[in-house]
């Protein structure tokens, strides 16, 4: 009696479709990583945004996934995911091409950036949602978790070249320029995504139900599964006291310490080293201790770790070496976190409900953003930087609490939902 052998899927070095599009987003990341560094650098010290306009910029950045963050996973789903990614990388582009033009016509100002970064923010909660979304539909089931290390490497990867070439652009034509870059990057992506080819079948129009009845459907699978609700719990409470802290923190390098730019980049850039290490480890950690214990390990090692943001205030002479630290260890445990349980929910969601799974996920998680960083602001000009930040890192600690429960001390994280 012959006996079917199981292929091996062929490695996803060899899948030319998906490294397009991983090249498109190494790009974009790249990217990202200048603007990410450029743009608190533009606010703080050439229009000298004060702490509550430092928070209403990081409010408006994240704003759309409070706003818009639900309907938009019912629209997805009703969509080609690819194709709403490159529609997003072109209103990225222009719109983030519109702040070095308004600084050299010498008209740019504060709520210039806040427009830019309320459009930048709807289109990047379609294309976020699109994002994680959309693996599953180039690579078979069991290379998911390959090719979500890959792309979380290649983030961390342009996490550490990116901050400084930022740093370096900064210095040589200024902030506003430098974003440019990031503009560039977006094109890039777009031109990737457009090349890149996909399996994902949308239903036909008018076999999808009403829209509040598809949120629901979406909003329903995420708190009716045990697992995905107390993830979601952890990250919520570690997002809103984060965006507290992570708010003030151009402040607190660019102003409290004194630090230059340049600095600022080699903070983020250890970060990122942090995130490659964690990146490639994760895998390596789930076999070792456990997908499921994977989870609240690193979600108690981020949450005592963002201590030392607020503590090199306490020891200036070290304030370099402890701002360091913190930046790398922290990113190891968030990539660990965020590549064990994103796995898990693309694992277990049907293919119909990813986008909606996604999109409830990310409003709740991302929803609690803007209200932290308008929180921050108000208290920053209350109380003062320090002090603020401070309240967001012991606040952080709670968030660990969800997930530190039996059933992610076992061993393995169930096959299918419901298992």
């Amino acid at each position: 009696m012959s006996q079917s052998v199981e292929v091996a899927p062929r490695s996803l070095w060899h899948d030319r479709n998906f490294l397009t599009m991983w090249g498109g987003q190494a790009l974009s990341q790249f990217g990202a990583q200048i603007t990410e560094l450029a743009l608190p650098v533009l606010a703080v010290l050439l229009l000298h945004a004060t702490e509550f306009e430092v928070g209403l910029l990081n409010a408006a950045a994240t704003a759309a996934f409070l706003i818009v963050g639900l309907p938009a996973g019912a629209w997805i789903d009703r969509m080609r995911k690819r194709h709403v990614m490159i529609v997003a990388d072109g209103i990225r582009a222009v719109a983030l091409a519109m702040l070095p033009l308004l600084w050299w016509l010498g008209s740019l100002e504060v709520w210039h950036m806040l427009v830019v970064s309320l459009i930048m923010g709807v289109a990047t909660v379609f294309f976020d949602v699109s994002y994680q979304s959309i693996v599953p539909s180039l690579v078979p089931a069991r290379q998911i978790a390959e090719a979500n290390g890959k792309l979380e490497s290649t983030s961390q990867i342009a996490g550490i070249v990116g901050p400084a070439a930022g740093g370096w652009l900064i210095a040589v034509i200024t902030a506003p320029f430098a974003l440019l870059a990031t503009a560039v990057t977006y094109v890039f992506s777009l031109v990737a995504l457009s090349a890149t080819r996909d399996a994902e079948v949308v239903a036909a129009r008018g076999t999808h139900d009403p829209l509040v009845r598809s949120v629901r459907e979406g909003l329903a699978w995420v708190f009716g599964n045990p697992y995905l609700r107390l993830i979601v719990g952890t990250t919520t409470v570690s997002n809103f006291f984060s965006t507290i802290t992570f708010t003030l923190l151009p402040l607190f390098v660019l102003r409290t310490l004194g630090f230059g730019p340049e600095l600022m980049g080699l903070i983020f850039a250890a970060g990122s080293v942090g995130g490659l290490v964690g990146a490639i480890a994760t895998p390596h950690l789930a076999r070792g201790i456990g997908e499921a214990r994977a989870i609240p390990i690193s979600a108690v090692g981020f949450s005592l770790v963002a201590l030392l943001l607020p503590a090199a205030a306490l020891v200036p002479s070290l304030a370099i070496p402890i701002l360091i630290a913190q930046s790398f260890a922290g990113s190891f445990f968030v990539l660990v976190y965020n590549i064990t349980q994103v796995t898990f929910r693309q694992r277990i969601t049907p293919g119909r409900l990813l986008g909606r799974m996604n999109a409830s996920i990310r409003f709740c998680v991302w929803g609690v953003m803007p209200i932290a960083a308008l929180l921050a602001g108000v208290l920053g000009e209350a109380l003062g930087v320090v002090p603020t930040m401070w309240i967001g890192a012991v606040g952080a600690l709670a968030s660990a609490l969800f997930v530190v429960r039996r059933r992610f001390l076992t061993r393995d994280l169930p096959a299918a939902a419901g298992a």
